[in-house]
């Protein structure tokens, strides 16, 4: 273990070359250039490859080469960007390739701002290319989680042999904190066992990208919604704080999660009783957390910096409609800790009005 003072993208960049990332095909965007640069001389240091390629898309194309040959291989991206590798990343899915891809969330739509935003939820979560798939998709809130979602996410992919993405925003990729470095992970891609390796006799492993290939359709995609199903009852994350005897209880991810953990504290100390669930997953999403919360909560209200309340559906769905959902969007702004505050103490007085699901 070693203790690092280091920014966010630099950790993700760091926790993925410790978690056995040899190959990184990127191209720089704000506000994730650092986990290129940084990927530039590490990889040189420990022996991968790094390559900058011509675009986005070329980029994406070569993470799935270097992955069906066995390697750890992984790109990043933002906003416009991460929207030209979403045709690559479908083929990462119907190939079934073991590869990781890194979001930090810009504001915006089009080319947007440079700025921080969390609207990359719909597209993270219900699939992003063409098809009917998800990711599995991870929401790190600090640093540290940076470094350690990078870290474990090759070995969740492979799993599942099925790719990752680390849905990372602005503000977490450029803050600078402490964080623990964990050990460097052994790992020989020669021995990977879905690997191409292009031998003359032995088994020969094929990396399909299209399923009308297969002479059973219905097989691949049957063993595609198993797989899917084991992923959802296996790999629900979430953190809970102060939700047993909570009136309100917010629901956050990423940066916003940070500002409703801080309303929840300083709410309690006030007297008024606010909680929190924190999904690390945002798929699956943890729908097993809002099962313990009581009968007799007043509400859950999500805090989103988008538009639309993005996650507000999702929440919808798991809790069954047991209670009302709110939503504090802020849009490229930050919520303030007494503005949630001030809003839950409307939902406990009855004056909060819910605004409709997009």
């Amino acid at each position: 273990m070693q203790s690092l003072l280091i920014k966010g993208n630099e950790a993700l960049a760091e926790g993925a070359i410790r978690g056995g990332c040899r190959f990184y095909a990127g191209y720089p965007i704000t506000p994730q250039s650092e986990i290129l640069e940084m990927m530039a001389w590490r990889q040189k240091e420990v022996g991968g490859v790094f390559i900058q390629g011509e675009s986005e898309i070329a980029s994406v194309n070569m993470v799935m080469g270097a992955s069906a040959l066995g390697a750890r291989a992984m790109t990043s991206s933002s906003g416009p960007g991460f929207s030209l590798k979403q045709e690559g990343i479908a083929y990462w899915v119907s190939a079934g390739l073991p590869a990781v891809v890194a979001c930090v969330q810009r504001y915006g739509i089009g080319d947007g701002f440079i700025g921080a935003g969390q609207d990359n939820y719909w597209q993270a979560v219900k699939g992003g290319g063409n098809g009917d798939y998800h990711l599995i998709v991870l929401a790190p809130n600090s640093v540290q989680e940076n470094m350690d979602m990078a870290y474990e996410s090759f070995e969740l992919a492979e799993k599942y042999m099925h790719p990752v993405l680390i849905l990372s925003d602005a503000t977490i990729g450029q803050m600078v904190e402490p964080c623990i470095a964990p050990p460097m992970k052994e790992y020989d891609k020669d021995n990977a066992p879905w690997a191409a390796k292009g031998t003359p006799v032995g088994e020969k492993n094929k990396v399909i990208t299209d399923i009308t290939y297969f002479e059973d359709q219905d097989t691949w995609q049957k063993g595609y919604i198993e797989k899917m199903r084991k992923v959802q009852e296996n790999e629900q994350r979430w953190e809970e704080i102060e939700i047993e005897d909570a009136d309100v209880v917010f629901v956050a991810y990423g940066i916003s999660s940070r500002i409703a953990e801080g309303a929840v504290r300083d709410a309690r100390a006030r007297g008024i009783k606010l909680g929190l669930i924190r999904p690390k997953t945002l798929w699956p999403y943890p729908r097993k957390a809002f099962k313990k919360l009581k009968d007799s909560l007043k509400g859950l209200v999500t805090v989103e910096m988008n538009m639309m309340a993005q996650m507000k559906e999702d929440v919808i769905i798991a809790c069954n409609n047991r209670f009302p959902v709110y939503s504090v969007a802020t849009a490229q702004y930050m919520a303030e800790v007494n503005q949630l505050i001030d809003f839950a103490q409307e939902i406990i007085d009855g004056k909060a009005k819910q605004e409709e699901v997009f």
